[in-house]
């Protein structure tokens, strides 16, 4: 089965058989593989050793963004989140529940945030401390920029949490060039293409330093993680990991490591993506983002006008072609959705256009304008 959804993502053979083992995440012959996940991790960020921490918590990427943001925005605290698309509306919510003020910055999900929209904002409000914003937004595909966005926070003063969940390990960022950057978040199981169950902030110290008693919860205090690695003296967890997937992440960094880091893994992304963003064209399909906004993780593609088509039968029958798809969308119009991402080639995507066009004759979809 191909998998081609923004995660968890397909993963190597060396990497699933990590997971077949029993491990003691406490045992002295674990601790500097967990070291290890730590350093690299912070290398790939960008971060410095004594400037940036490499904090972990268990579960997907959403608890680590309402970490980051009750971690960093004390309670009241204001904080700008650009909402140009599906996961910036959860980054609304859960700041809103845990009691922080939401300036929400709307936008289409079409395209990026501009850094005037965010500098305009700022201005409007002093009392915004924070500006959250999603790296890429895995909704519809969009990348909102913090090599744009970024400069712009910094010379207002403020501070940003950047959630780069589905983007990190591929899209370019450095911690060391954003000094305005309290964390940038991301999870085991999307670019990096390790197994799910293991979220990340990359933090700033000083910030986690000055952050302390603000979270409102004992399990999503950033603050208090480091604390306890401190006393810990080599990073460990505070409640039981999901240790096989940490051991399997160990090895899916090798990996990347192997194939070129960043650099090439964003190669090998783009040219999926434009495999199967021109394939889709050529099948009469319709992309939900224009070419100069689509960024490679994932393209998301208009539901087809035909009454013969509809989401769930098409899903049916892509996977009796060996290719699974997600049956749901998060973007303002009826779409479907297809990653780029995981262990995949561009060859594995020319098979997957071709089982989307046969999954389309099956299904009698003639009229392949899309569905406005």
């Amino acid at each position: 089965m191909l998998l081609l959804i923004p995660g968890p993502v397909q993963t190597r053979p060396e990497t699933r058989a990590a997971m077949a083992q029993d491990i003691a995440p406490w045992d002295n012959d674990f601790r500097p593989v967990y070291a290890g996940i730590r350093e690299r991790v912070r290398a790939i960020a960008g971060g410095r050793e004594g400037e940036h921490a490499t904090l972990a918590l268990q579960g997907c990427g959403h608890f680590t963004m309402e970490a980051a943001l009750r971690t960093f925005i004390p309670a009241g605290g204001k904080v700008l989140i650009p909402q140009n698309g599906a996961y910036a509306d959860r980054a609304v919510r859960l700041a809103s529940e845990a009691g922080r003020q939401v300036v929400a910055l709307a936008g289409p999900d079409t395209r990026p945030v501009a850094p005037e929209e965010i500098a305009a904002a700022l201005a409007a409000d002093p009392a915004i401390s924070h500006v959250a914003m999603i790296h890429n937004e895995t909704g519809s595909g969009i990348v909102n920029d913090p090599e744009a966005i970024g400069p712009v926070v910094r010379a207002a003063g403020r501070r940003l949490i950047l959630d780069s969940v589905s983007g990190f390990g591929a899209l370019p960022f450095c911690l060391a060039d954003h000094p305005e950057c309290d964390a940038v978040i991301f999870t085991s199981g999307k670019c990096l293409e390790g197994l799910p169950g293991i979220g990340f902030a990359v933090a700033r110290i000083e910030s986690l330093l000055a952050a302390a008693g603000n979270a409102g919860s004992w399990a999503f205090d950033l603050a208090d993680v480091y604390q306890h690695a401190l006393r810990a003296g080599w990073g460990s967890f505070r409640f039981t990991p999901p240790v096989q997937a940490l051991a399997a992440f160990a090895v899916a960094l090798d990996l990347y490591a192997a194939e070129g880091g960043q650099p090439a893994r964003l190669a090998r992304y783009r040219e999926t993506m434009r495999v199967l963003y021109e394939g889709v064209r050529g099948l009469g399909l319709s992309p939900y983002l224009e070419w100069r906004h689509q960024g490679p993780v994932i393209v998301t593609i208009h539901q087809p006008a035909d009454p013969a088509f509809a989401l769930q039968p098409f899903v049916d029958a892509l996977k009796r072609r060996g290719v699974l798809i997600s049956n749901f969308w998060n973007t303002r119009t009826p779409t479907f959705r297809i990653g780029c991402i995981g262990a995949i080639t561009p060859d594995d995507m020319r098979r997957a256009v071709a089982a989307i066009g046969e999954a389309l004759d099956e299904l009698g979809v003639k009229e392949r304008v899309p569905a406005l």
